[in-house]
């Protein structure tokens, strides 16, 4: 059975200099006639809806879903020159990384991220990532995380044509919820400490693998090896 590596992108595999957060909250000043953004919302790990649902409901204003997609249609029409302004970069190990595992034909790369499927393009289009993944699950029309770990199950089987074991799959990321998510579905995960969160913190939360980076990434590939040998010899 092939194994599939599923990526988290903000945090994880670039850090954009919270491109992001200033397309969306500039967007929302605009389109809502807001002079400043009154009550902060936690992005780490969260999905592009409900943190946008959040931040409208924290003014006063309705979390609907018109008003949704009017505040996503305006941050991705800003995000683009958002990444040009925030200069951010590709984090350490993840070129080497991708590079490496898109040559073995038993692996699979995969994106599981909380953004919008448009707002992962961008991102991964602007450092130059997005060709290497064959597949995601992305955050349209789901506000948990939990919930796009199962929609990447499920994709994963139709991509494969069959039921998928899911300890073959590696969720890669950098918030408990990218290890929790993993565990909702039953793979491994992978924990970076490259985000907001120490590896003490994440450690707390019995991920399989933990590092600080991969700018040394031999273990981490070692480990996908193995586990794939496990994986054919149960099968």
């Amino acid at each position: 059975m092939k194994t599939i590596v599923l990526f988290d992108i903000d945090g994880t595999l670039i850090r954009s200099g919270s491109a992001g957060k200033a397309a969306l909250e500039s967007s929302f000043l605009d389109l809502f006639g807001i002079s400043y953004v009154q009550r902060e919302v936690s992005y780490s790990g969260r999905t592009d809806l409900a943190i946008a649902r959040e931040l409208l409901e924290n003014h006063g204003i309705p979390g609907t879903e018109s008003n949704i997609q009017r505040l996503h249609e305006s941050y991705l029409e800003r995000l683009p020159e958002s990444l040009i302004a925030t200069k951010g970069i590709v984090l350490p190990g993840i070129e080497k990384t991708l590079s490496t595992l898109s040559q073995d034909h038993q692996v699979i790369l995969g994106l599981l991220t909380g953004n919008i499927v448009e707002g992962a393009k961008r991102k991964l289009g602007h450092f130059g990532l997005w060709n290497y993944f064959h597949f995601g699950a992305f955050a349209d029309g789901l506000y948990d995380r939990d919930d796009i770990a199962r929609r990447a199950l499920k994709e994963t089987e139709n991509l494969l044509k069959k039921e998928v074991d899911p300890q073959s799959i590696w969720v890669v990321g950098d918030t408990p919820l990218d290890i929790r998510c993993a565990k909702a579905i039953g793979a491994r995960s992978v924990a970076l400490a490259t985000g907001w969160h120490s590896q003490e913190e994440l450690a707390g939360h019995h991920p399989d693998l933990l590092y600080p980076d991969l700018s040394e990434n031999d273990h981490f590939l070692e480990s996908i090896t193995n586990s794939r040998k496990e994986n054919n010899r149960s099968d």
